[in-house]
């Protein structure tokens, strides 16, 4: 099966108390671009992630609202944030890592909630007759081979492989490259 690459570098997922925090009073979030999975936006809106070593300002949010409040970042800044975020599925925050974040109306520190995202292909439902979800599998790039894909299945997916920009660049995938999924 042919997947489309997608290239993610780091963002934040915001609940609507934490973007009222951050922004104001019953904020909307103002969608800059869409992305590949359904209802999926780049925000216009960015906040400034910042840890006791160092800060990073224009992080991107990506809307819309969540059920929970998540920062993803890249392996590249863990030195810089002088934090220690695992590996994770998006949303799996227990024994993750604090971080702040601000925006132009306030700021939070969040407990469990900065990890750096696992290599992930999202399926819609109707399209995952042959995996499960979280399953574990590999994909073929030009002649590489990389393992520890995790499936992640619904209804509202679009098929896609994500990949963090250090993980790309690292073995050379490029965004709107295609991938040959493989069962492990």
């Amino acid at each position: 099966m042919e997947v489309k690459v997608g290239v993610t570098n780091r963002h934040v997922h915001l609940t609507q108390d934490d973007l009222n925090i951050l922004f104001g009073d019953n904020y909307e979030l103002t969608p800059r671009n869409y992305l590949d999975q359904p209802g999926q936006f780049a925000t216009v809106e960015t906040v400034t992630l910042k840890t006791p070593k160092n800060m990073k300002e224009y992080v991107r949010i990506v809307g819309p609202v969540r059920n929970y409040t998540q920062v993803e970042v890249l392996e590249s800044d863990k030195e810089y944030f002088g934090i220690n975020p695992p590996v994770r599925n998006s949303g799996n925050l227990e024994g993750s890592e604090t971080i702040t974040i601000i925006g132009p109306k306030g700021e939070i520190t969040k407990e469990n909630s900065c990890i750096i995202a696992n290599r992930h292909i999202h399926i819609n439902t109707r399209d995952a007759k042959n995996f499960k979800d979280d399953e574990i599998v590999s994909v073929k790039y030009n002649n590489l081979m990389l393992n520890n894909i995790h499936i992640k299945i619904g209804d509202n997916y679009a098929l896609a492989f994500h990949i963090n920009k250090d993980d790309a660049i690292k073995n050379n995938i490029e965004n709107g490259g295609i991938v040959i999924l493989r069962k492990e």
